[in-house]
């Protein structure tokens, strides 16, 4: 049997979020997600089942968009039992490969340099049961952990996260504000308070795209 995926859309952009954002990236976003985060802006790629695409062919689609970078995300990539074959061979192209999961499935599959981006979900998101706090231990200095804050609680929350765990010595810590729900500035605020070792991002596609609902 051919290896193949389920894949929503394959195409070039600004990566807009991660260390890695204002540079030119092709995205492979894979079909299916198993949560239901309240803030979800991609939910297009959960509820439609996408089209399978043998990997020679997402690699060929890829190497034609010509971007030096490649994002492997969803939905959810882990789902899918191919996935981490897709990073390896992108991996042996030469290619920068990000992942980016939303923090429920064992990212071991995902072999050095993979950079592995980990969605913590916050309380605002629903889904903080989902959380895989096995995958903490398995952390590399070049993965990266997200969490997205829509308001002061969910804040909290993470910054008890990130001192028990010590995540500022383990990895690139990612703060982000939910659009529309907070702004921000009072992160950034909150965060400078309380010298927080992190890194504030904002998502640059909504700035460049505000009226886009895919392929940015």
């Amino acid at each position: 049997m051919r290896k193949a995926l389920a894949v929503t859309e394959i195409f070039r952009s600004i990566q807009g979020e991660s260390s890695y954002a204002g540079l030119p990236c092709v995205f492979v976003r894979l079909s299916g997600c198993n949560l239901d985060c309240a803030w979800c802006d991609t939910r297009y790629a959960r509820e439609k089942a996408g089209r399978v695409m043998e990997l020679d062919a997402v690699i060929d689609a890829v190497r034609e968009l010509g971007s030096g970078v490649v994002e492997i995300t969803g939905g959810e990539p882990l789902l899918q039992q191919e996935t981490p074959e897709l990073a390896r061979q992108l991996v042996k192209l030469d290619y920068t490969v990000l992942v980016e999961t939303n923090g429920s499935q064992d990212i071991s599959p995902l072999l050095p340099p993979v950079v592995r981006i980990i969605d913590i979900k916050c309380p605002s998101s629903g889904m903080t049961g989902h959380n895989n706090w096995y995958n903490i231990p398995q952390l590399r200095p070049s993965d990266e952990l997200k969490f997205v804050i829509a308001d002061r609680n969910d804040y909290e929350w993470a910054r008890e996260v990130i001192e028990k765990h010590s995540l500022h010595n383990k990895c690139t810590v990612l703060l982000s504000a939910v659009t529309n729900r907070l702004n921000p500035g009072d992160l950034a605020d909150w965060a400078l308070w309380d010298n927080l070792e992190i890194r504030m991002q904002v998502q640059l596609q909504k700035i460049f795209w505000p009226d886009r609902v895919t392929g940015a």
